[in-house]
C-alpha cells in the first residue's frame, strides 16, 4: 500500500500517527474532524467513531451538515459509528487490555479486506470514574506500537474545558502529535512506549533513577 494522506488542521501529516485533540467546543470540534473524517472516505479508509450513546444522533448530524454522506458510507462499511459503552466501557468498567485487543482486532479485520483505519474517540467518559479508568495512560502508550504496524491514524478527543492540569500532561505524554486551539504541533512531551510504560507499571523504577541522581 502507498502511504495514505492525513490532513488535520490543514496540515499533512508526514504519516499517519496517534494524535491527541483538545477542544472548547463541538462546533470547533467538527470544524476539524469532518475534514478528516471525509478525506478517509474519500481515500477508501474505514473511518471509525466512537462517541457517547446519548450523543450518536448529534454525532451524525454534525457530520452531515458538514457534508458527509453518513448513511451511504454506513452502507458501504466505510464509516463505523460505535458508543463508548460498548467499546471503552463494557460492562461499566474500563479494561486496557480489553480495550487494545479489541482495537487491534479492528485494524487487523480492516487490513485483510485491504483497508486503513482513521479514528476519533471522544473520550469524555474518562471524566465518570469507571473502575479501570487508571489504566487509560497504559492503554493510550501502548497503541503507539499499533500505529506503524497498520498505518493507522488514531485521533483522540478531549474536552479541555473539563481537565485538570495533570490530566492535561498525562494524555500529552502519550500523543506524537496535539491538536489546540484548531492547530496540529509535533508534541515535545510525548514519551515513547517503552519509557512511558516503564514509568507508569514500575513507578519504582522512575523513583530510584530519580534518588540516583541526586
Amino acid at each position: 500500500m502507498t502511504s495514505p494522506k492525513v490532513t488535520l488542521c490543514g496540515c499533512a501529516l508526514e504519516r499517519p500517527d496517534h494524535i491527541c485533540a483538545f477542544f472548547d467546543s463541538r462546533e470547533q470540534q467538527y470544524e476539524v474532524l469532518a475534514p478528516y473524517y471525509q478525506e478517509g472516505l474519500d481515500q477508501g479508509e474505514q473511518v471509525v467513531t466512537i462517541v457517547d450513546r446519548g450523543e450518536e444522533g448529534d454525532h451524525r448530524a454534525r457530520m452531515m451538515a458538514h457534508g458527509i454522506a453518513v448513511d451511504d458510507a454506513i452502507g458501504a462499511g466505510q464509516l463505523k459509528i460505535f458508543s463508548s459503552e460498548e467499546t471503552y466501557t463494557v460492562g461499566n468498567r474500563f479494561a486496557a487490555q480489553r480495550m487494545y485487543d479489541t482495537l487491534q482486532g479492528a485494524l487487523a479485520e480492516a487490513h485483510r479486506s485491504g483497508r486503513r483505519v482513521r479514528t476519533s474517540g471522544v473520550m469524555d467518559w474518562s471524566l465518570r470514574g469507571y473502575p479501570g479508568t487508571e489504566e487509560l495512560m497504559e492503554y493510550e502508550a501502548r497503541v503507539n506500537v499499533l500505529v506503524p504496524i497498520y498505518q493507522c491514524t488514531l485521533l483522540c478527543v478531549y474536552d479541555l474545558a473539563e481537565l485538570n492540569g495533570r490530566v492535561v500532561m498525562d494524555v500529552l505524554r502519550t500523543h506524537p502529535y496535539v491538536i489546540d486551539r484548531g492547530e496540529i504541533l509535533k508534541n515535545p512531551y510525548y514519551r515513547p512506549p517503552v519509557d512511558m510504560l516503564e514509568s507508569l507499571l514500575m513507578p519504582e523504577s522512575g523513583s530510584r533513577a530519580q534518588a540516583e541522581l541526586q
